[in-house]
């Protein structure tokens, strides 16, 4: 967010509590959940998307429709023999199927087929906007036609989709049944992520409030409940988190927390790749890879 336009932003919404906190609350929760637009991807990410243009020629793509719009899912058929299972992988803010094709390939390699979704306002998928709701809805309609799942693979703010949407946070949607979840350089507070925002554009305790109400509402889950070490504790799933210390996005405090949910949580530590390089790390994707297909998830001691 440009300085000047973060200026007139907090200048908007300071106006805005003083007549009315709950439409400033309304606006920051629109602004919070507002997904960049196709046109400000970098070169970098443009040319990480051209090159792999012909990875994506090998997927089968499916449009499903959606409360929001439209769905996209890519479907990657395994490379050998017959399937050992289905891997569904989710990615972060901002990110793409393009962007997982690592964790695809190592899958795929591994026998696996893998169904990749396009998040709502990201790659295939139209919309500006994304929010929890949409998200755990999005994962619901990929596991109605691709589930169960062998494993759920989440990066970033797609691995607090992982948890939410096995944990069944959103009412609506019923629990999505996997057999292992794998959390990479994932966040595990929302609260924490919206108190930040909420001081990023300056907004004032009423309209705070009225933004944790909006959240509420949109997704019928008070906001203090998304955090993915509670929900991990009461989830008995065997779960791999994978973090660097030197991640710039998220803090390491978020991966411990996660870790501390239980001895079905093994840690593993990627340090020296920050936030997007341990996507396409040999090691990690190894590590991953063999955990979707473990009998049992010991924990490593740090």
């Amino acid at each position: 967010m440009a300085s000047i336009g973060l200026k007139v932003i907090r200048r908007i919404l300071a106006a805005a509590e003083l007549v009315s906190p709950r439409l400033a609350g309304r606006a920051a929760f629109e602004l919070f959940r507002r997904t960049p637009s196709p046109k400000s991807m970098t070169d970098g990410e443009r040319r990480a998307v051209e090159r792999a243009a012909d990875f994506m020629t090998e997927a089968r793509h499916h449009h499903i429709r959606a409360s929001y719009g439209c769905l996209a899912l890519h479907e990657f058929r395994p490379r050998q023999g017959r399937s050992a299972g289905t891997v569904l992988v989710i990615h972060g803010w901002r990110s793409r199927t393009e962007y997982m094709r690592a964790l695809i390939d190592g899958y795929r390699d591994a026998g696996f087929k893998v169904v990749s979704l396009d998040l709502p306002g990201h790659g295939g998928s139209p919309g500006r906007a994304l929010d929890m709701a949409r998200a755990v809805e999005a994962a619901h309609l990929a596991g109605q036609w691709f589930g169960p799942f062998a494993a759920i693979v989440g990066h970033s703010f797609g691995g607090a989709v992982a948890v939410n949407a096995t944990a069944g946070s959103i009412a609506r949607f019923a629990p999505l049944e996997t057999s292992r979840l794998v959390l990479i350089a994932a966040p595990n507070s929302m609260p924490r992520l919206f108190r930040e925002f909420g001081r990023h554009v300056s907004l004032g305790p009423a309209g705070y409030r009225a933004m944790e109400a909006r959240v509420e509402r949109v997704t019928g889950t008070p906001l203090r409940e998304f955090d993915n070490g509670r929900m991990l504790a009461r989830l008995p799933v065997p779960t791999l988190v994978v973090h660097a210390r030197d991640d710039r996005e998220v803090p390491e405090a978020d991966a411990r927390a996660m870790a501390g949910a239980g001895d079905h949580v093994r840690m593993l530590w990627a340090n020296g790749l920050g936030h997007r390089r341990i996507l396409s790390d040999a090691s990690v994707v190894r590590e991953a890879v063999e955990f979707a297909g473990a009998e049992a998830a010991p924990v490593l001691v740090h």
